[in-house]
């Protein structure tokens, strides 16, 4: 059963009423094809990634296209996230010399993840993109390739590999071990936990507000409306923190993204 036809069945049911409480579950990520081409299937997910491309896009466009010297209002505010990320997390990280190049690709994927994020409480959307792992997972191998083409380019092929495995030799008789920890971290767990951080909090706070959703209408029905009430009253705080949530895991999801170029531009001792 999809999200749909689950959410459905969910509005004829209250307390008393002699149904169960409609829990979310994994059925709640689970969305029909809004077209198809050929195998292929267009949902919702899907859908809302396309129009945060193009949100962003349009909007860095619209501010950006024609600068003025005395900034407009969307021009102030572009320039005022561009350089947030620029100073705040490239530069503290790799320092304005090296950082510069790589602020294109670090303002992007910010103002794309937090957009993809905040979908979650905007009506009729009502879903962050990034609560399917395939788009954590798809943002994160760009960062990886980044990194890994870095590395190599940086070092060339031995010093890579020692860069990887942290190849220390005053580690003595505890070197080998030390060095497959190291490579496994890097290569294998670094960019899972990159794309599952995003991912497990956006799963887990979707999860919560359509509990407390759900709770709300569930329990409007008999002397249940008062906790309904309760319900209603922490939807709306789950959503403030839910708001806060969705710009700090944009924040970490850049800034680990930009000390992993900072590791693989560091120079190997």
């Amino acid at each position: 059963m999809s999200a749909d036809q689950v959410l459905a069945s969910e509005t004829n049911c209250h307390l008393f009423d002699g149904c169960g409480f409609p829990a979310p579950g994994l059925h709640s990520f689970v969305f029909d094809p809004i077209f198809s081409i050929g195998s292929f299937d267009f949902n919702k997910p899907m859908l809302l990634a396309f129009l945060s491309t193009i949100v962003v896009v349009g909007f860095f466009w619209a501010a950006f296209n024609k600068p003025k010297v005395v900034p407009g209002k969307v021009q102030m505010v572009g320039e005022a996230g561009y350089d947030f990320v620029r100073r705040g997390i490239v530069y503290e990280t790799l320092g304005k010399k090296v950082g510069e190049k790589y602020v294109p690709l670090m303002v992007s994927l910010f103002f794309f993840v937090w957009i993809m994020n905040i979908w979650s409480v905007i009506p009729v959307a009502q879903f962050p993109v990034t609560a399917i792992i395939a788009f954590p997972v798809g943002m994160a191998a760009i960062v990886y390739i980044t990194w890994m083409y870095l590395t190599f380019k940086k070092h060339g092929f031995v010093g890579a590999l020692k860069n990887i495995t942290g190849y220390d030799p005053t580690l003595g008789k505890v070197l080998p071990l030390s060095m497959t920890i190291e490579f496994f971290s890097n290569v294998l767990v670094r960019p899972f936990t990159h794309a599952v951080r995003l991912f497990a909090n956006m799963f887990a706070g979707h999860t919560l507000l359509l509990l407390f959703t759900l709770a709300s209408w569930y329990m409007l029905n008999g002397i249940g409306i008062a906790y309904a009430g309760v319900s209603f009253v922490m939807t709306i705080v789950m959503t403030g923190f839910e708001l806060f949530i969705q710009a700090v895991q944009a924040y970490v999801f850049v800034l680990l993204a930009c000390s992993y170029v900072q590791g693989a531009l560091a120079e190997h001792h």
